[in-house]
């Protein structure tokens, strides 16, 4: 029989999702999992992560415990791998090959890379005691990410011993292994075909507006990461980027101010201080622009019944100071 081994004792959701990545796997398909720190043990398994401080893809062997341990997932990345990244580094492309027969070369590689920046790199990061944003105090916890969710599985310091590890383990490999299928499922499905809409409209923000600072979508669809890489490969200046994005949502229209980055909630330009929080008659009647619906408090988005308004509220937007 074909084994995987990790290590015993609590788990955490980088080996938890190491185990998943391998079991999808044929050849590992029916692979028996031996959780275990016996020397021996590890020594006669036919692939080991996150234990056995060894890493050689050529043995089949994936810890990243060493001293001299430093390996990311390519030179650009600064996150060191975890024992989930070294996996997925090593077998990853051909796991997403086998969940979407027939995707070109180009857009496998697309999907592999941005599936670990969005999902593999967290787990790599936490894993290994990276903080997310430096020395930066939190203004507030969140406790409901991936690892934690996986740490919870694990037995309470004064629980009864006699719990069942294997049967927990076998949960968090469930509990990771829904979270990527459904990141997976997103991006095959979602996110790729996106692209090409946000190309469009970007090339075309000049017809928009003569300022090429407003972009109109076609469709409602996940626009932020792909613009972000676009204006880098037309290598934008600064001057030179978009601040707002139209689109229709569900019979009306959006304006949607365009943060410094996917993850910010910092605005390059939000909608004017004096609309904020503002709805219907009492927004149309500041601003000047007919059938507003909304301003969010944080300016980061607004509504109007039709296309024509939203674009106002853009266009404006563009001229007024944001306070």
């Amino acid at each position: 029989m074909v084994t995987i081994c990790t290590h015993s004792g609590r788990f955490h959701a980088d080996e938890a999702l190491a185990c998943f990545l391998l079991k999808q796997l044929p050849r590992f398909k029916d692979a028996k999992i031996i959780r275990t720190r016996d020397p021996d043990v590890i020594e006669s398994a036919d692939i080991v992560v996150d234990v056995g401080a060894i890493c050689d893809p050529e043995r089949n062997r994936y810890d990243h415990h060493q001293r001299d341990f430093h390996e990311t997932f390519t030179k650009k990345h600064q996150t060191k791998l975890s024992s989930a990244g070294l996996v997925y580094k090593y077998f990853g492309e051909e796991i997403i090959e086998l969940f979407c027969n027939g995707i070109s070369k180009e857009d496998l590689k697309t999907i592999y890379n941005v599936l670990y920046e969005r999902f593999i790199e967290g787990i790599d990061g936490n894993d290994n005691g990276i903080k997310q944003y430096g020395d930066a105090i939190p203004l507030y916890q969140s406790n409901t990410d991936l690892p934690s969710r996986i740490n919870f599985l694990n037995p309470e310091w004064n629980e009864e011993q006699d719990v069942n590890f294997d049967e927990l383990f076998q949960k968090a490999m469930g509990l990771v292994g829904q979270e990527l299928m459904c990141h997976l499922n997103f991006l095959l499905k979602s996110w790729l075909p996106a692209r090409s809409i946000v190309i469009d409209a970007l090339n075309n923000r000049f017809a928009v507006d003569q300022s090429g600072l407003i972009v109109e979508l076609t469709r409602n669809c996940p626009w932020k990461s792909h613009l972000f890489n676009l204006e880098k490969e037309l290598g934008l200046q600064e001057k030179e980027l978009p601040l707002y994005v139209i689109y229709e949502c569900d019979g009306s229209w959006r304006v949607q101010a365009i943060p410094l980055h996917e993850q910010s909630f910092t605005l390059r330009k939000g909608l004017p201080e004096s609309w904020r929080g503002l709805r219907a008659e009492e927004l149309s009647k500041v601003s000047g622009i007919p059938s507003c619906i909304f301003c969010h408090a944080t300016g980061f988005v607004g509504g109007n019944k039709n296309k024509v308004g939203a674009f106002e509220m853009a266009k404006t937007s563009l001229k007024l100071p944001e306070t």
